[in-house]
This record gives structure tokens, sequence and C-alpha cells, in this order.
């Protein structure tokens, strides 16, 4: 037990070296400020560049397929609702002005969109239809995925994972027995990277408040948005076994802050 505990501790050392400290976003009208750990041999463009490629991929295949959607009446409200929010990134990081952004809609049952680093959009028609959203409920959808992008959550996830690599070699370089190994693991799993993952869905739901916010949609979908998520979710595991919060843990954070964003929602419906 001592020695799994040693490992753990170790864990956690390595997860610094060669790690630096920084803000990808400013806090905002809603506070995000907690620093993130990146490793430097991983840098911002390597990551959107990687994904860039994938990206393309994932389009490609669906063109092939006949299911990436350009034309119809989802796809500009998609793209529409979408520019208006990249439109704000920049009050976050102001090199987010200069993203080679995407945005595309794939025609697919899935209850799913995401914004992958750099600002490759991609919505799928199953969370529009099924859900029924509106422009404020779609825009609070994809402010959250932008957020996700600004704040570099995919980057700051391998950065941790290059750390797990790192001192499992280690740990085997210094003859540490599998079982402890496991364990090491496990408590890096459950105690740094899902509540960090939990953590980093509530800052993508903060951010995406304020972006949808200072959009001109109304704050308040969010809360509607979630309630329907919540609904075509029913089974879901117990939250601390989640990489999301509970949708009442989700929806009270969002309560509390729509009063922040409230006032940059009805200056940008008087522009």
């Amino acid at each position: 037990m001592k020695q799994s505990f040693s490992l753990a501790t170790l864990v956690a050392a390595l997860l610094l070296v060669g790690c630096q400290a920084v803000n990808t976003t400013s806090g905002g009208a809603v506070g995000v400020d907690r620093k993130q750990y990146m490793f430097s041999m991983l840098s911002t463009d390597q990551v959107n560049q990687m994904y860039a490629q994938s990206y393309q991929e994932a389009i490609g295949e669906a063109s092939s397929h006949g299911v990436l959607e350009k034309t119809s009446a989802d796809a500009k409200r998609v793209q529409a609702i979408s520019q208006r929010l990249i439109a704000q990134a920049s009050v976050f990081r102001p090199d987010a002005a200069q993203w080679d952004w995407e945005v595309n809609l794939i025609d697919s049952k899935e209850l799913n969109a995401n914004c992958g680093p750099g600002g490759k959009i991609m919505v799928y028609t199953g969370l529009i239809e099924q859900l029924k959203l509106t422009d404020d409920e779609l825009a609070a959808v994809i402010g959250h995925e932008i957020a996700h992008a600004l704040r570099e959550h995919s980057r700051e996830a391998l950065s941790k994972a290059y750390g797990v690599e790192l001192a499992s070699q280690l740990g085997a370089a210094l003859g540490v027995g599998p079982g402890s190994l496991q364990m090491a693991n496990m408590g890096v799993e459950y105690l740094m990277t899902l509540p960090n993952s939990r953590g980093n869905e509530n800052e993508a739901d903060l951010i995406g408040l304020e972006l949808a916010a200072r959009a001109g949609y109304n704050p308040n979908a969010a809360i509607t948005l979630w309630q329907k998520m919540s609904q075509a979710s029913n089974g879901a595991p117990p939250e601390f076994l989640s990489t999301h919060p509970s949708s009442s843990t989700r929806m009270s954070s969002l309560q509390a802050n729509i009063p922040k964003v409230m006032p940059l929602y009805e200056q940008a419906r008087r522009k």
C-alpha cells in the first residue's frame, strides 16, 4: 500500500515536470480563471493541426456518404448561429480571431455536437431534430462546444495522458509491480482525470453561457436545453463516475451565473 501511495505521488510530480501553467482564456464576466498545466512539448499549433487532419477526414467521409448538409434550413441555422458566437470568441482569447474556423452539419440521429481544437465545429441533426432546439438553445450547445476549444481542454487532457504514460514507464523501469501500477492509474483516473473533466464541463457551460449572451441569445435557454438533455439521457451513470456533471448540478451552476451575463444579453439585443 505504501508503494502504491509513493507511485501515486510520483504521478503527480511527473505531471509538473515539463509542464507550464497557462491561462488559455480571460475569465470573462463568469470568472473562469483556473490555471491549466500543459506539456511544453505539446504546442497549441501541434494539437490544432492534428485535429484539423482528423476533422477533414471525418467531413470527407460524411460527404462521400451523402450526409454532409450544406444547403438545408438547419445547415443555414447552424452556420448563422455559429458565426455570431465565433465573433465573440476573441473576448476570451484574441488569437481565436485568426483561427481557421469551420462549421458543418452532419445528417445523423446522434445527439451530439463538438468543436475541436482550432475551431472545427460539427453538429449532428439528431440533436436539433429530436430535442426540437430553438435558436437560443442551439446557441447554448454550440457556445459550450466553442468554449472547450477556447480553453484547449483537448490539449490539457493530452498533457495529463502524457504524465500518466511517463509515470507508467518509470514505474516499470523501477520494477514496480503491475498491481501497484493499476492502483496508481485508478487513483489518477478517479481522483484527477474525472474531477477535472467535470470541471472542464462546468467551464465550458459558463463560457458558453457568456458567448451566447454576448451574441444576443437568451442565456435562460441553457436551462431549457439541459432539461431536454436530461429527459433524453435517462439511465445516465452516477455523477461521481461520469465526466459530465449531473443535470441538476449543471443547471444550478448555470442558474447562478445567468444574472452575471444578462446585462450582456440585453446590451446585445439593443444593438
